[in-house]
């Protein structure tokens, strides 16, 4: 039996294999609604059976016809509700339970707001079926037995329901679509299995950092403390993925769950869910539209403030006042750019124990410190925690009070005292002190761990932490992000924990990052994943977090952390770049700059990815869906829509093998153009990476600025990227505008504005 150590993920698929559960699969339908979409399903009892085949012992589900006494008082083949319905002509909702107990529905954290109902569905009957036509797929429901099949707006089929009717084989080794009771505790979980066809790959389920591509995977989604990059554990689990295919499914769930890709039947998806009731979303389309579809459902992100896309400057950590203050200046003086100072677990009284006081001897004035830091353009960011040890100076007021997470005895179940996130009394607790803190001068907050609440916990909600512990990143998350809106005016967290319907509450970062090129890699990949699964925004720990940095590693991750979403320094001193060579100095103050003078373009990208739903960091694919060979590519990726950025992931490489997509594209560095839709070798230039420009695109770019408070909107300068005697264009976007402009170039001496007829003087690509 293999052991369950605390806090590591729970694989829900293992119970599914257990000899002394009950298995009860769909069998026939005993009423429908096809209006409504209500129906009742017999669900047919099966146990597993031994069978011997030659010189082997298997097992197999064989139907039951009776169970124990006194089987008169209890239904051998329950019958039990469902209903389909269609929320828009893109989503269908299928939700069925496995009793006949009604329970009040509850509102849920992850769907945000009351659903809407799509109209003009067209329904054709069919023998023993019915077909429900939306405007951009369909569905069979087969009226008689239970299955469903999925088609495109072509008619082509995209999965379908896998029930022990379809399954072929002499012995299949596939799930069907079932449920099970355990023997243990008579708790139920729900398998819903679908086919996965031939070529199909799969995407996403939050930050995820094995291979891109799900096909082939089993995934345990459970929050944990990864302390890794190159894990199959997850910071971000998302019950959420998108197919090659054209479609989409949303679990919509709060218990561990475990997707199996394909990992254990190369032709069938299994969808594990701990939850005794079958919530889930189906959804038609492109990967845009399947994330539009999605994010519609779960929510958006809003937009982070523009300081936020300036550099964020830490270590593990700062513990004076004194330190702080002279890293800020350093950064100026030495010209590195910079917005954020960051101090992490070291300004309390009494080690990195968080009592939410800063220490009076290391830090004497901290609230004249964040003034003196802000006028001179520094945000600062204070790291926190929700855990309390029993050294803790806050612990036994935390115990008196009961703001804790409890186990059956009432007691702390682990060796911290973990607030309760779902308890009114800790709430006003926490963010009191927190609040002190943002009024203080804190521009943001830290949202660290978050991932460890004891499965068997007790919560004030009045579940437990089987069904709080995936929610506790989510209700940890908007708790702090809507704090922050409330006292600054702005929606920023810096968070590591996350779970679907986190991206409504801006940033999260990819955790404890170990300091080698496979955590650099994997970092890459949980990034793209994440973005896959809804989030608009995402950072890194630049050279990894768990060690002291090694410089050529540091100088690569700093090419690919400045190039991201949102860019912070982090992890075991020394961080500061004037520790190190001259040569990294001169490559990491490059690179900085020219984040810098990228800002407006970075800023304009990052609305339209908040208002489409859609990550400012891309997978190729999700622009260039219909060229085959972008849904292989891992290793680079696109930063809004013009720029693809390809990251050095080798020691001592001096440039490296990349695919660009189709059209020309320019390499930033070199000039150079290059046709697209081939794979080609670039060598990097001063900087260590590949940064390539889409030909035909209009960058709003700002001059040398050291903070984003010195951006002037009004004195941008514009670079087109294609010959002089061709038309480029581009979006803008700034603060205080209400949408982005599309904008685009006239033979390359004015930019005419689509609502203005404003006049910008542009620059040819080669004077960038």
């Amino acid at each position: 039996m293999k052991t369950q150590f605390l806090n590591n993920t729970l694989d829900i698929a293992a119970d599914f294999q257990q000899l002394e559960n009950e298995f009860f699969v769909p069998g026939a339908i005993k009423h429908f609604d096809k209006n409504s979409g209500k129906g009742k399903l017999e669900w047919q009892y099966n146990k597993y059976q031994l069978d011997w085949f030659f010189n082997k012992i298997d097992k197999h589900l064989a139907p039951q016809t009776l169970k124990s006494a006194p089987f008169q008082d209890y239904d051998t083949h329950p019958q039990c509700d469902f209903d389909i319905s269609f929320i828009t002509g893109r989503t269908i909702r299928l939700r069925m339970k496995t009793s006949a107990t009604a329970y009040p529905e509850k509102e849920s954290l992850m769907i945000s707001k009351q659903l809407p109902v799509a109209k003009n569905i067209k329904k054709t009957l069919m023998p023993g079926a019915i077909k429900y036509q939306l405007p951009f797929g369909s569905v069979v429901f087969n009226t008689k037995h239970f299955s469903l099949q999925f088609f495109n707006r072509d008619n082509q089929i995209l999965t379908a329901t896998q029930t022990a009717q379809s399954l072929k084989g002499m012995h299949s080794k596939a799930m069907p679509f079932c449920f099970i009771r355990r023997s243990a505790d008579y708790s139920r979980s729900v398998a819903a299995s679908f086919s996965l066809l031939p070529g199909e790959k799969i995407f996403g389920c939050g930050e995820s950092f094995t291979r891109l591509d799900k096909r082939g995977q089993k995934i345990c989604l459970m929050t944990s403390d990864t302390q890794s990059t190159a894990s199959s554990q997850m910071y971000k689990p998302v019950p959420f993925f998108m197919s090659s295919r054209g479609y989409g499914m949303f679990v919509h769930s709060s218990t561990p769950l475990t997707f199996d890709f394909g990992h254990t039947h190369h032709g069938t998806t299994t969808l594990y869910n701990g939850d005794e009731e079958l919530d889930m979303f189906f959804f038609f389309g492109s990967p845009k539209e399947i994330l539009s579809e999605y994010t519609a459902l779960t929510g958006r992100s809003p937009m982070p403030p523009l300081w936020s896309f300036g550099l964020w400057m830490g270590t593990f950590s700062f513990t004076s006042e004194k330190q702080v203050c002279d890293v800020a200046m350093k950064m100026r003086k030495k010209d590195f750019p910079c917005d954020v100072i960051h101090i992490d677990a070291g300004w309390f009284e009494k080690g990195i124990n968080c009592d939410f006081r800063f220490n009076k001897k290391k830090f004497p004035h901290p609230q004249n410190m964040m003034k003196s830091l802000l006028q001179n353009g520094f945000r600062v960011s204070l790291w926190q925690i929700p855990y309390f040890t029993p050294h803790n100076p806050l612990y036994k007021e935390i115990i008196e009070k009961k703001l804790y997470i409890k186990n059956a005895a009432g007691h702390v179940p682990t060796e911290d005292a973990i607030l309760d996130l779902t308890n009114t009394d800790t709430i006003k607790w926490y963010t009191d002190k927190l609040s002190a803190l943002l009024k203080m001068g804190a521009s943001v907050i830290k949202a660290d761990f978050g991932e460890a609440t004891p499965l068997n916990g007790l919560f004030a909600s009045g579940t437990t932490g089987f069904y709080e512990h995936n929610l506790y990143p989510l209700r940890y998350n908007k708790l702090i992000s809507e704090l922050t809106k409330k006292e600054t005016g702005e929606s920023i967290i810096w968070a590591r924990s996350a779970w679907a319907g986190s991206q409504k509450y801006p940033v999260h970062w990819g955790g404890d990052a170990e300091i080698s090129d496979a955590g650099m890699v994997g970092s890459l990949r949980g990034g793209l994943s994440l973005g896959l699964s809804g989030f608009s925004f995402w950072s890194h720990d630049i050279g990894g977090f768990s060690g002291s940095p090694v410089e050529e590693l540091y100088a690569r991750w700093s090419f690919f952390g400045l190039l991201s979403s949102h860019s912070r320094v982090h992890g075991f001193p020394p961080r500061e770049p004037w520790k190190f060579s001259k040569q990294f100095q001169h490559q990491f103050r490059k690179i900085s700059e020219l984040r810098y003078r990228l800002l407006p373009y970075i800023y304009s990208q990052a609305c339209i990815s908040c208002r489409e739903g859609l990550p400012l960091m891309k997978t190729l694919f999700l622009n260039y869906p219909n060229d085959p060979t972008t849904w292989n590519i891992e290793d680079e990726y696109l930063l809004g829509d013009d720029l693809l950025i390809a990251p050095i992931m080798e020691q001592d490489n001096a440039g490296r093998l990349l695919y660009l997509p189709e059209g020309k594209w320019i390499d930033l560095q070199s000039k150079k153009i290059y046709e697209g839709k081939q794979w080609i070798t670039i060598n990097a230039g001063e900087l260590p990476g590949i940064i390539m420009v889409r030909y035909g695109a209009l960058l709003p770019c700002t001059g040398k600025i050291k903070s984003t408070n010195e951006l002037d909107w009004d004195k941008l300068q514009w670079y087109a990227f294609c010959n002089n005697n061709e038309t480029a264009q581009g979006h803008l976007f700034s603060p205080g505008m209400k949408n982005p402009i599309h904008i685009k170039s006239n033979n390359q001496q004015v930019v005419v504005s689509t609502k203005e007829k404003s006049s910008f003087i542009i620059k040819n690509y080669s004077a960038f």
